[in-house]
């Protein structure tokens, strides 16, 4: 090979190699990547190359009486960057797949000593501390990998269904949830407040004259191109400035919101359900080497849990029936079971694990303990919600059938002391041309959690936004 034709040779992705060695068998290559491992000994040593493409490594064998070895001795450390030629053969260890016969190796990026990640297998906790370098460990080359799936499969899933992908604004100047919880969004500086002789003053000197936020959710906005374009979907970031430190909360999380016109609470639980079984399948189909990894090191078992929502019905009970169920259950919860309560996760988990054994949709909630949106039904105490609940975590997925009467969404609001102002665009669908609507919200970050059995929410994103967590 001329240096001309060795200096055009563009780096085959490792993944390529992994999944195809037979054809590459024989060729010549060149990979570029980041050192895993290494091993040295007198006369031969061994690199464990991964360039984000694959979640196995490639295998580099060096002869080091070939090699140059001052060239060869920095390349042979944790973290560093490398590039290699060579002759992709078939491993020595058979059944191993193939790996490259080194001709040529170049350092691109040195390492010092003092990289975190050697050999030792390290804890999420302190994973979490170096965010900028734990991208590089298996674990989250794994999540990573299938969180781009998940997203793909949802879209996809959507998309074949003849839904409109919509996106909505990030900064809203409404509250979804109406329980305040919002990221406020203001130019205003400390001398603004200082300055400002009331609250009104204040807002006026702002950027847009009135109180602004990071959106908690695009429902809203999805039920007003929903009452246009029919099925629509939003698939964005959501904020979320809960002070919360439990594992399944994050205040920045991706969340997927169809919203369907005509469709009744029956009609959005089967989509509901289609749409997760359709994630998860493909998960299984498309990522059965991250799926064996996360059952080793996460949850024993995973593919048999996924492949048997798959294979489940949904059951759907009522929350009045899950009340009496969970008061004969003989169980000591922590937290009261009481009609009007919520369900905590040990309910949940208790309902779906213990007594139905699959997934379960608890429809019927009472009123006062969910949002004003929620369509009001005929008994007035309730509303045509539903959570779906899932085996090993509990609440998924949140959906409703929208309340469509002008009148009885005007009383909800009211009761809750909502300023009507912020909702006057949403509140007029309900004059022109109304119709029954429904629509749900699930979080991708719940999802991918559910499907790696990884345990915590700060552990499925590139960085986790939590109280007191904003590290760069």
């Amino acid at each position: 090979m001329s240096r001309a034709e060795k200096e055009s040779m563009s780096y085959t992705d490792i993944s390529e190699i992994v999944l195809h060695g037979d054809k590459y068998a024989g060729t010549k290559v060149k990979v570029a990547g980041w050192v895993r491992t290494a091993r040295d000994s007198k006369t031969m040593a061994f690199i464990a190359l991964n360039d984000g493409t694959s979640l196995k490594h490639l295998q580099l064998v060096m002869d080091k009486s070939v090699l140059d070895a001052d060239a060869l001795s920095p390349c042979l450390k944790s973290g560093a960057s490398v590039e290699a030629e060579g002759v992709v053969v078939p491993a020595a260890r058979e059944g191993s797949g193939y790996e490259l016969n080194v001709e040529e190796i170049a350092l691109i990026g040195d390492c010092p000593s003092d990289y975190p990640l050697q050999k030792k297998r390290h804890t999420l906790e302190f994973l979490r501390t170096i965010p900028h370098l734990r991208v590089r460990t298996n674990i989250f080359n794994a999540m990573l990998r299938v969180r781009i799936k998940v997203s793909y499969a949802l879209h996809r899933f959507f998309q074949e269904r003849g839904y409109t992908y919509v996106h909505t604004p990030i900064i809203t100047g409404s509250d979804c949830e109406g329980a305040g919880e919002i990221f406020r969004v203001t130019t205003n500086g400390y001398e603004d407040a200082r300055v400002a002789k009331d609250e009104a003053e204040y807002i006026a000197r702002d950027f847009f004259r009135r109180k602004a936020g990071l959106t908690v959710s695009g429902q809203l906005e999805g039920e007003v191109a929903a009452m246009a374009m029919g099925k629509i979907y939003t698939f964005g970031p959501t904020f979320r400035a809960e002070n919360s430190n439990t594992p399944r909360h994050a205040a920045e999380f991706w969340q997927i919101e169809p919203e369907v016109a005509f469709a009744k609470l029956p009609d959005i639980i089967k989509v509901a359900e289609s749409m997760i079984k359709s994630v998860i399948n493909a998960v299984l189909e498309e990522c059965p080497d991250e799926v064996d990894f996360f059952e080793k090191v996460c949850e024993p078992g995973l593919r048999a849990k996924l492949e048997g929502v798959v294979a489940s019905d949904f059951a759907v009970l009522d929350y009045t029936d899950a009340i009496e169920l969970l008061k004969k259950a003989g169980e000591k919860f922590a937290y009261p079971v009481e009609w009007g309560l919520d369900l905590q996760t040990e309910h949940e988990r208790y309902l779906t694990e213990k007594v139905l054994g699959k997934p379960v949709f608890v429809t019927n909630y009472p009123k006062k303990i969910k949002s004003f949106y929620m369509k009001q039904n005929p008994d007035g105490r309730t509303v045509a919600a539903t959570d779906l609940l899932v085996p090993g975590v509990g609440e998924i997925i949140g959906c409703s059938e929208r309340e469509a009467d002008y009148d009885k969404l005007l009383q909800a609001m009211t009761e809750r002391g909502m300023n009507l102002d912020d909702y006057k665009g949403y509140m007029e669908l309900r004059k022109y041309g109304s119709v029954p609507h429904s629509g749900f919200g699930l979080g991708l970050e719940r999802i991918l959690m559910y499907v790696t059995g990884i345990g915590n929410i700060r552990d499925v994103q590139l960085y986790s936004r939590t109280a007191g967590d904003l590290m760069a």
